[in-house]
């Protein structure tokens, strides 16, 4: 999750186990924006098999349909699913069995699913360092259901959110942003995974082009500090937002905040 960074500066942020492994999210966002009940990224879904999802040391009591419920949302209340890009553990969630498990059903029935042609041709057509994170159960039935929708080029999902792209984690991934009453909150995705990522040296080993990584999180956090913009982490366990600030050393992580306080103000 570090790249090249060494264990013993890393572990200092990200404690490892017994099994040199730490522990993980893989943090959904709904947006509620006008009519419209937008799901970004939805996890790994249930549908693999178990020593699939024995590599990962799955653990925890959360799930996307509990964290829905709680909100009042069930499956087919959702309207849009905006997928990041389609690494397994962003789009899992999209697809799931039926309940005789002979046949591959959507997830959410009533939802128009939302993703970027270039990379679709990515995920279909796979490099060899990809191919293990493209699981095509996962992205086939979604184009075979009739709806699958490409992001336009004005990059536009809904009145309120719209996305840019980034190729370095993998061939236009959609990074999405979230206008709030004003304020902007974007759904970093896998440019900036957690906390700890935010110095741009800490690239993820999983990036097939790092160093067009590190320019384009350089790039973003000057956006973030110019604009105030609030970082919505996917995948750091324990903080689920935080601000950047300039320093002498470069732009650094200036607090970490919920969800909570983003839409308090």
């Amino acid at each position: 999750m570090f790249g090249v960074v060494p264990k013993s500066i890393w572990q200092r942020l990200n404690p490892a186990d017994d099994n040199n492994m730490c522990n993980w999210a893989m943090r959904c966002l709904l947006v509620e924006d006008g009519d419209r009940l937008i799901l970004i990224d939805n996890g790994l879904g249930d549908k693999q098999s178990e020593k699939f999802f024995g590599y990962y040391y799955l653990n925890g009591d959360d799930s996307l349909e509990k964290s829905l419920h709680t909100a009042g949302v069930d499956f087919g209340d959702i309207t849009d699913v905006v997928l990041t890009h389609l690494h397994f553990d962003h789009c899992g969630g999209s697809v799931k069995w039926n309940t005789t498990k002979d046949k591959l059903e959507l997830q959410f029935p009533n939802a128009t699913y939302w993703s970027h042609k270039d990379h679709w041709r990515t995920a279909t057509e796979p490099n060899p360092r990809e191919k293990a994170s493209f699981l095509q159960e996962n992205i086939l039935p979604i184009q075979e259901s009739g709806q699958l929708r490409f992001i336009g080029d004005d990059m536009r999902i809904s009145d309120n959110i719209k996305a840019f792209i980034a190729n370095g984690h993998t061939e236009a991934m959609m990074v999405p942003l979230i206008n709030y009453n004003g304020r902007t909150l974007v759904f970093a995705a896998d440019l900036i995974p957690s906390a700890a990522h935010v110095p741009v040296n800490y690239v993820m080993a999983y990036d097939v082009q790092p160093l067009i990584s590190m320019s384009e999180s350089q790039t973003f956090l000057e956006e973030c500090l110019a604009n105030d913009y609030t970082l919505f982490f996917e995948h750091d366990l324990v903080n689920e937002c935080g601000k950047v600030k300039q320093t002498e050393r470069g732009i650094k992580l200036d607090r970490t905040l919920s969800l909570d306080e983003f839409i308090q103000g």
